[in-house]
């Protein structure tokens, strides 16, 4: 999958990376057809002891044969064997995505498969709820 890359850093660097590929994807009409072009974004560098700087990266799945922009990063992404569950993130419960990350963890931990070397992604699912922030499709990389 070629997808475009946005990177925020900082102590909320999600907003960040998250504005950027809004601001580039919306006026390429990227955004109009959530299943062609779906979002992801992952910790890119994840937090450290000590420092509340850290990374977030986000992606949009281009269509193919997209040209490469100046000022944007192109990544070709080979994919891989996942788990994945859904993440309904109550208004204010951000934690809540770190709760589920641990518990699809334990369920790989608990199981017949290895952790995969591929990328830890989460999805964005379309929709609104009142009453939830946004939710995530969590995709944790696995091996047979």
């Amino acid at each position: 999958m070629r997808v475009a890359s946005f990177l925020g850093f900082g102590p909320e660097p999600e907003n960040l990376a998250w504005e950027k590929l809004r601001s580039w994807a919306r006026p390429n009409g990227l955004l109009e057809d959530r299943e062609a072009h779906p979002t992801f974004g992952f910790n890119n560098p994840s937090p450290s002891a000590g420092s509340p700087n850290y990374g977030y990266e986000t992606w949009i799945r281009l269509d193919p044969g997209t040209p490469v922009q100046e000022g944007v990063d192109f990544v070709d992404f080979p994919g891989g064997t996942y788990a994945v569950t859904r993440c309904p993130v109550p208004k204010g419960d951000f934690e809540a995505i770190g709760r589920t990350w641990r518990a699809l963890v334990a369920w790989r931990e608990d199981g017949p498969y290895r952790p995969g070397r591929h990328q830890w992604l989460e999805g964005s699912v379309p929709g609104d709820a009142p009453d939830l922030e946004f939710v995530l499709d969590l995709y944790l990389p696995i091996e047979a």
